[in-house]
């Protein structure tokens, strides 16, 4: 019975995330890329600016770090370490590749998410905020398209219930823990009928805990938190990461041939280089939309509480969250793996990603599995945190502001938390991968749709600024005069 379940999972999944979902991914983020004239490019250093220089007067619940933080929490978790390594075991180095072109073009999806996400949002009486694709489904495109917004609702609750924010992060956690304290299984307990390692449920009481002491403090107790603990780990990865490619960096050129040749199918070891360069195609495509998840329409709900008045700066600081995520975290994590050769030594999860650590350190192995395991830890603790919040506004937005169902959906969302590290890696991930799909399709329409009053409000903005700017320069200079 439940090999029948897994292989129905995978045959779905293969389905919803064949070609036609990721050319469409593709698609909507190359013609926001050319319609926006490479903004993504042109106004990277502006974003980052933006970044950490929150907006005076706005009307919102955080700041707008606290939102991208928040964003960041959910996107910076198991898809940077374990997502990355399970890509390129499956697709082989290329999936790097693929991963990499499909962050460049979804920072101006998410770009578009995020300037949407402030145009539409709601702002009550009490000033709580609700915003995000369900908000601009509904307001941008109409009444008539509720129906739809709804469906996105849906699969945005259930996402974050059996997919990226409860199984996926909480067994990736339990998963570097076994391997850490007791990787041979000798300390065991039985539980459900299966021997499970002790250090599994000790990691999940401990992590379970911990979410509930959060979760429960709403938003703001979600932003403090990510705001400390994201750029702190985000730093320390990258370093470390860093580090490990100058150590080995007389092999870095011989890793960069094999990714792009990978990625096209050259040289494949089994079957046609077609064939080969669909696969690295797909895997690296899925793995990077689950760690960043642009076009998927979840970082535009964190992005909608955002103290902002603009549109398009909101839009702006969430593109640096692709950018971060992706092009900078995980190219270090399979950069890393290729440059090692951990991909493909019959490793899976995890076990990829700590190899790679333990071979590409000058550091006794114990303490490479240690410092990526804390990373992981961390990631996943916050990506827990930020899903939590994405899953409660869907299930607000569906219930129409009825907060019962989203307290139950709080308390539930605790228990898959406790229940994660007993499910199989591979069902994990598969789950959470259909969940996705099936998120993104709505999102996706919307995008389409609302294209339009992205590109007349992107316009509009950059012109305006720019008229300032040009003033601003011209009373500088009449400044500079008069001292003299």
């Amino acid at each position: 019975m439940l090999e029948s379940m897994n292989n129905f999972l995978i045959k779905f999944d293969e389905a919803v995330w064949g070609v036609p979902l990721i050319v469409l991914i593709l698609l909507v983020g190359l013609y926001l890329t050319v319609r926006l004239g490479l903004l993504q490019i042109k106004h990277l250093p502006k974003a980052l600016k933006f970044m950490v220089q929150n907006e005076d007067g706005g009307e919102g619940e955080v700041s707008s770090f606290g939102a991208l933080c928040t964003a960041l929490s959910a996107t910076i978790g198991t898809g940077n370490i374990v997502g990355v390594a399970t890509a390129i075991c499956a697709g082989g180095p290329g999936a790097l590749f693929w991963m990499i072109i499909a962050a460049f073009f979804g920072m101006a999806t998410k770009y578009s998410e995020g300037l949407l996400a402030i145009k539409y949002r709601t702002i009550d009486n009490d000033g709580h905020v609700l915003g995000g694709p369900f908000y601009y489904i509904e307001n941008g495109m109409g009444k008539k398209w509720k129906p739809l917004a709804k469906i996105f609702a849906f699969f945005g609750a259930c996402v974050g219930l059996m997919g990226i924010g409860t199984f996926t992060q909480v067994n990736g956690i339990s998963s570097a823990v076994h391997n850490f304290f007791d990787p041979n299984t000798v300390h065991t307990i039985s539980l459900f009928g299966n021997k499970y390692s002790i250090a599994v449920l000790v990691a999940s009481v401990f992590i379970t805990v911990c979410v509930a002491a959060v979760v429960i403090g709403g938003i703001k107790r979600i932003a403090n938190v990510t705001q400390v603990v994201i750029p702190f780990m985000t730093v320390t990865y990258v370093a470390t990461a860093v580090f490990i490619i100058l150590y080995n960096i007389a092999d870095i050129p011989a890793a960069i041939v094999l990714i792009v040749k990978s990625a096209f199918g050259i040289k494949a070891v089994t079957g046609g280089a077609l064939g080969a360069m669909v696969v690295a195609m797909q895997k690296g495509i899925a793995r990077g939309i689950f760690s960043n998840e642009a076009g998927l329409g979840s970082a535009p709900i964190a992005a909608a509480a955002a103290q902002t008045k603009e549109p398009v700066r909101q839009g702006l600081v969430s593109m640096t969250g692709t950018f971060i995520d992706t092009i900078v975290v995980c190219t270090m994590t399979g950069l890393i793996i290729v440059l090692t050769g951990s991909w493909n030594v019959g490793l899976e999860g995890v076990a990829v990603t700590t190899r790679a650590f333990q071979m590409g350190l000058p550091l006794p192995s114990v303490v490479a599995s240690f410092i990526l395991m804390m990373c992981l830890v961390f990631f996943a603790f916050t990506t827990i945190l930020g899903w939590n919040y994405y899953g409660e506004r869907c299930l607000e937005y569906l219930s129409n502001g009825n907060m019962k169902p989203v307290k139950a959906y709080r308390y539930l969302y605790i228990l898959c938390v406790f229940i994660g590290p007993f499910m199989t890696v591979e069902a994990v991930w598969t789950i959470a991968d259909i969940f996705n799909a099936l998120m993104a399709l709505p999102n996706l329409i919307a995008l389409i749709a609302l294209s339009p009053v992205i590109i007349d409000e992107t316009k509009a903005y950059f012109a305006a600024h720019k008229k300032d700017d040009i003033l601003s320069g011209y009373h500088e200079e009449i400044e500079r005069w008069n001292e003299q």
